[in-house]
């Protein structure tokens, strides 16, 4: 197995802290020599998820997402390992035999982002959410030897669908969900804030069971830390000044970080 180089895994991490801090600080309560093997799968899922930003088309979109499939596959070029991100992230992935076919579906379930396609079904959303939110929480429960339980796929769900409802109302909001309210994504009003307020109460619930699934967890319930800020975005939708139109604003940075340390320090997600 060729190791990855030292340097490649440090610009995982500094990608994540820069792009998203507050998962940068989640992990710091992972034990150090498995931090960085988790900076490499986040900073995987984080490279995959804003390809929409950096692209002026969908094919060329579609185009960087196969190359990150190609190069798990094994079918990338030799230079892959030159990348910073796919060389710490191969070589994480031999380490602890991470599920390949998981990571592949992470790329795969971006491919929709490229697209202003309104997403058809609730279903359809928990199986974006799956891939893009509980995989890397797993993978990371698996590099902290924790069991596949049900409480990352709760967690992945919880976060995945609060992610979206902290942008503003778009084509990732479930269309059967707008049908049942007469919602239009385009209206600030009172029905497509209660389809919203459903996504939220969804989001709630599968918080609190990945609580009480992750009691039973006796190893790498710092994989789920992620997860514990879900609560402080939702209370922000229950707001006078929350606009579905505009997403919702940000907690302060105090706040969010008190959630992560009481969460670490056993008080619950």
């Amino acid at each position: 197995m060729t190791q990855a180089a030292p340097a490649h895994y440090a610009h995982c991490e500094a990608l994540l802290r820069d792009r998203d801090r507050d998962l940068w600080l989640a992990c710091l309560f992972a034990p150090q020599l498995a931090r960085r093997y988790i900076h490499a799968v986040y900073a995987y899922a984080l490279e995959c998820a804003d390809v929409r930003a950096k692209i002026s088309q969908p094919l060329l979109g579609e185009m960087r997402l196969r190359w990150w499939t190609d190069a798990l596959s094994g079918e990338a070029s030799e230079g892959t390992r030159a990348h910073p991100v796919a060389d710490a992230l191969l070589d994480t992935v031999a380490r602890f035999d991470l599920p390949v076919g998981e990571l592949i579906e992470l790329a795969d379930a971006h491919v929709a982002d490229l697209y202003d396609d309104q997403t058809p079904d609730i279903a359809t959303l928990e199986l974006y959410c799956r891939a893009t939110a509980a995989g890397p929480m797993r993978w990371a429960g698996r590099i902290l030897g924790a069991p596949d339980m049900a409480a990352f796929d709760e967690a992945g769900l919880a976060l995945g669908v609060t992610r979206i409802l902290r942008r503003p109302a778009g084509a990732c909001i479930p269309a059967d969900l707008l049908e049942k309210h007469g919602a239009d994504i385009h209206v600030n009003a009172a029905p497509l804030r209660a389809a919203l307020a459903e996504l939220r109460d969804m989001a709630a619930s599968r918080y609190e069971a990945a609580r009480r699934a992750a009691r039973a967890l006796t190893k790498g319930r710092e994989a789920l830390l992620p997860t514990a800020t879900v609560p402080a975005y939702l209370e922000r939708m229950a707001r006078k000044d929350y606009d579905p139109l505009r997403g919702l604003t940000e907690p302060s940075p105090l706040r969010r970080q008190w959630r992560l340390w009481r969460a670490a320090r056993g008080a619950g997600l």
